[in-house]
């Protein structure tokens, strides 16, 4: 009923969200390691281009302090998990160099106490050669401007209460971006039919999860193809010296304390991630 003895009813207005505030509650969450209610919940943050505003925001927040931008990463290329989430395409976050584990001797260490609810996922790291800044980048060129590849493991952590995230959550939390380590860049990978890479993931010594490259979008070109068109949407290029980690190939396994997870991707020797 639009009136009531002659009064217009008042409906109360709604609020664009604040995205710096926002930004700020995320960086906030992440340095001082807590998690808070869903964005979509609590500030009705529904959309994904307000979402990456918020992602751009607080990355913009970060590289003021020091933070150096690796590359991208890309979520959500399942199929299986599109459907549960309610979506038809993957999102992208961005790879910060202050989480990047490097290996020695192929081993890297992770402090398990900077994390809040960390996961780990076996992916295809893709190292870009050349800029890709045109319209309608297609596999091909991806893998053309590739330089090198190599074994990944990502390390996923959201600042979101219990991982009850929706896809602006996630986009909003950086992608739910936690960490990275990365194996010895090839050359002769790029020869390699990356649908057809295989790897397994082994969780303290034992055979976890299995995966295969078709698992990130039919093939990890292109995820990488998808990421490099949606940049451009936004105005941002995919740089020369990115590097991209282009989906999970197999699901996410839950990591503790003292927990040790060896990835092998044929071909190429394994890499093997520790927290402590």
């Amino acid at each position: 009923m639009a009136e009531q003895s002659g009064t217009a009813v008042k409906y109360p207005e709604t609020q664009e969200p604040d995205i710096d505030v926002l930004a700020q509650r995320l960086d906030r969450a992440w340095e001082e390691r807590f998690t808070i209610p869903p964005l979509t919940e609590s500030e009705g943050v529904t959309d994904a281009a307000t979402a990456y505003a918020i992602q751009t925001r607080w990355t913009a927040l970060r590289v003021a302090r020091g933070e150096r931008i690796l590359g991208r990463k890309i979520g959500l290329t399942s199929k299986a998990v599109q459907e549960q989430m309610g979506v038809n395409e993957p999102d992208y976050g961005t790879l910060w160099a202050s989480r990047y584990f490097p290996t020695v001797n192929g081993r890297a260490e992770a402090p398990i106490d900077i994390f809040l609810q960390p996961r780990v996922e076996g992916e295809i790291a893709f190292l870009i050669g050349e800029t890709l800044d045109t319209p309608g980048v297609t596999p091909q060129q991806v893998l053309a401007a590739t330089e090198a590849l190599a074994a990944a493991i990502e390390i996923v952590d959201s600042r979101i209460d219990n991982w009850r995230i929706r896809l602006a959550d996630t986009i909003a939390d950086n992608a739910s971006y936690g960490g990275l380590t990365l194996g010895p860049w090839s050359r002769d990978l790029r020869k390699s039919d990356l649908r057809t890479l295989g790897m397994i993931m082994s969780h303290n010594g034992r055979p976890a999860v299995f995966g295969v490259g078709a698992a990130a979008l039919g093939h990890p070109a292109t995820a990488v193809a998808w990421l490099a068109n949606k940049l451009q949407s936004f105005g941002i290029p995919l740089r020369a010296g990115d590097i991209v980690i282009s989906g999970a190939l197999a699901a996410t396994i839950p990591a503790r304390r003292g927990d040790i997870f060896v990835l092998e991707m044929h071909g190429q020797p394994p890499i093997t991630l520790r927290f402590v």
